[in-house]
């Protein structure tokens, strides 16, 4: 029987998602953004509605349309080897393309797994955590 240590919980993700999904958000290129993502991850951009394929990229392609940078700050992060589960509070404070003023911010219940190429990508992003 194989022992499982279970005193330390992994909390280190090495080659974290969350920096490659803030500069890819703020590159503005969709489809850099979609790299951050499984093929067919979830994403819950209004509390209680999931998307996937094209509308979850649309849904990231209007917060990208905005122009105003994300900052994200992962708050705890909880690895079971290839599955992470992390909580990441970010915010989308200034100006939009159109001049309107932009003040978004949550905290984010996010799921990721390590591709067999060693990339952690988004399987569900749920930037509203609990809602």
């Amino acid at each position: 029987m194989k022992s499982h240590d279970t005193s330390q919980p992994h909390t280190i993700l090495a080659d974290s998602p969350v920096p490659r999904f803030v500069a890819a958000m703020n590159s503005g290129d969709p489809h850099a953004l979609d790299h951050a993502y499984e093929d067919d991850a979830l994403l819950v951009p209004i509390p209680g509605r999931p998307v996937t394929g094209p509308a979850r990229t649309a849904a990231n392609q209007h917060l990208q349309s905005l122009g105003v940078p994300i900052e994200a700050h992962p708050r705890h992060v909880y690895v079971a080897g290839d599955i992470a589960l992390l909580i990441v509070d970010w915010s989308m404070r200034g100006t939009a393309r159109d001049g309107s003023a932009v003040d978004l911010s949550g905290t984010a219940t996010d799921v990721v797994r390590r591709g067999a190429d060693g990339q952690w990508r988004y399987v569900i992003d749920n930037p509203h955590g609990t809602a």
